[in-house]
């Protein structure tokens, strides 16, 4: 990581609280937060808003973290990926569709569900053209509504600050985690001739 880890001697008072508000919530003062901590204002926001995107929102599970791994992919965030992956696997996401992806096959992902395939088309649409289409909108409003619309916009920009956060400051890759995605090693892109050296296998 490009910034240091912030032992527990070196942390202000409130940078004490902020990291056992943290801990109670996820467990431990992982990843991005140790980037955040360095600003406490920020760390309380950031954890506010990152605690309702994952726990709180009105999205099913299953499309929470769709959305974090869409994220992801588009921020080429491998550190949550690689946290996330199993997780979205386990709460309904098909693993053809997270191959998919992490390939960036747009056209090779599908849902059976109506539902969830609006859903994957609004955040595709968002995340890569940066404009929603009427139909697309329509559809996914049909199904979630405006309250679900307006929670998926706050979970995907609470996903892509992850991302910007864990590739600017280089936090720690899980030493155990195959690359999950066939154009990045470690932080940054690799040309085509060294990806057919190193294939994606997932």
């Amino acid at each position: 990581m490009r910034l240091p880890v912030l032992s527990e001697d070196e942390m202000t008072p409130r940078q004490k609280e902020l990291a056992a508000r943290i801990a109670g919530k996820r467990g431990a003062v992982r990843g991005p937060f140790r980037v955040w901590l360095h600003s406490p204002e920020m760390a309380e926001r950031a954890n506010s808003l990152g605690a309702f995107a994952r726990f709180d929102c009105s999205l099913p599970k299953h499309l929470r973290e769709l959305s974090l791994l869409m994220a992801a992919r588009n921020w080429d965030a491998q550190y949550s990926w690689n946290a996330h992956v199993q997780q979205a696997i386990d709460a309904g996401i098909p693993e053809a569709a997270v191959r998919a992806i992490a390939e960036k096959r747009h056209t090779d992902v599908h849902f059976d569900d109506p539902a969830d395939q609006a859903f994957y088309q609004f955040v595709h649409e968002v995340l890569d053209e940066h404009f929603v289409t009427d139909d697309t909108f329509a559809a996914a409003h049909q199904h979630f509504g405006a309250q679900g619309l307006v929670d998926a916009i706050g979970a995907l920009g609470n996903f892509t600050m992850l991302g910007m956060c864990l590739n600017t400051f280089q936090v720690d890759l899980q030493a155990d985690k195959e690359p999950p995605f066939p154009d990045v090693r470690e932080y940054g892109r690799v040309a085509r001739e060294q990806r057919k050296q190193h294939p994606h296998s997932r």
